[in-house]
């Protein structure tokens, strides 16, 4: 049986968090359940890359340093739109600004992800050592993400949801 990459793995979520959103979009009934699962989702997927893939890699190879930091910033502005949309206090695609931030979540998500999927992610299976891709691997399995934890590049602190 083969292990699948980190890269694999990682892209995997990727693509479960853009279909959680796409489902909330679509106007399915299922559609204010799948938003909350895909907005947890990226916020540990998030956690995931900041507390433990991102400090692998830069420790492994410095000049992805650069790379790490668009990352980080670009996280944080995610991050906002992710409190935004917890914020509004009824979740359902016919609010125009719930569709005006899944919009925006859309956007920062397909100009962010490809450039962890070309560029960190390949890295990673190159780079880490056995020990900490099955760290990583063990988290994206059944890691939660702590209460109260917030992204390097936040602006202000989150309300607990």
């Amino acid at each position: 049986m083969e292990i699948e990459t980190l890269a694999a793995a990682l892209e995997r979520e990727h693509q479960q968090i853009d279909d959680g959103i796409a489902i909330f979009e679509s106007g399915s009934h299922a559609g204010k359940q799948s938003l909350l699962r895909a907005i947890h989702a990226l916020r540990r997927h998030i956690y995931l890359e900041e507390e433990l893939l991102f400090p692998l890699l830069r420790e492994s190879e410095p000049a992805l340093y650069a790379s790490i930091f668009v990352m980080l910033r670009e996280h944080g502005q995610l991050w906002q739109v992710l409190d935004s949309l917890e914020q509004e206090p009824n979740l359902t695609g016919s609010s125009g600004d719930v569709r005006t931030l899944c919009r925006q979540l859309t956007v920062l998500l397909v100009h962010h992800n490809p450039k962890e999927e070309k560029v960190l992610y390949p890295r990673a299976d190159v780079l880490l050592p056995e020990p900490a891709a099955a760290r990583l691997r063990e988290f994206m399995a059944s890691g939660q993400l702590p209460a109260g934890w917030t992204c390097a590049k936040a602006e202000g602190t989150r309300s607990s949801s």
